[in-house]
């Protein structure tokens, strides 16, 4: 999934990335849909990890920040789901830092110059 660089470009430039950024998350839904719990083989491996912290960030930091707010997570079953499947592997869910990603994301200053950091968004797989 590709994160939209918009800096400096225009409505169309935004829009034909956006686009290109939808298709990629949905053609990574259709690819988990219907599998396991990790993308290859019977073990946690280096893409799904590489995968999982992409997803994770994706509505903390992602949507808001980089105006890619059409669906959430949660919208996509198949990729929400394989979250939900990788935090509870052992040793995983002590890793994410939700407020830590929102911080970092919120912190780059040509994107958010005030350096506001959101409430939400409420994430059911970080909830207690």
């Amino acid at each position: 999934m590709a994160i939209l660089n918009t800096q400096g470009t225009n409505q169309i430039a935004y829009e034909e990335a956006f686009a290109g950024r939808v298709r990629d998350t949905e053609r990574g839904g259709e690819r988990l849909a219907g599998r396991r719990r990790i993308l290859f083989g019977g073990r946690l491996g280096e893409a799904d990890l590489r995968l999982f912290t992409t997803l994770v960030r994706f509505d903390a930091g992602y949507n808001g920040l980089f105006k890619c707010n059409l669906c959430r997570l949660a919208d996509y079953t198949a990729l929400s789901r394989y979250v939900q499947n990788v935090i509870e592997t052992p040793g995983v869910r002590e890793t994410v830092n939700i407020d830590y990603i929102k911080r970092g994301y919120c912190s780059i200053t040509a994107r958010n110059p005030n350096g506001i950091v959101p409430v939400g968004p409420q994430l059911p797989f970080v909830a207690a």
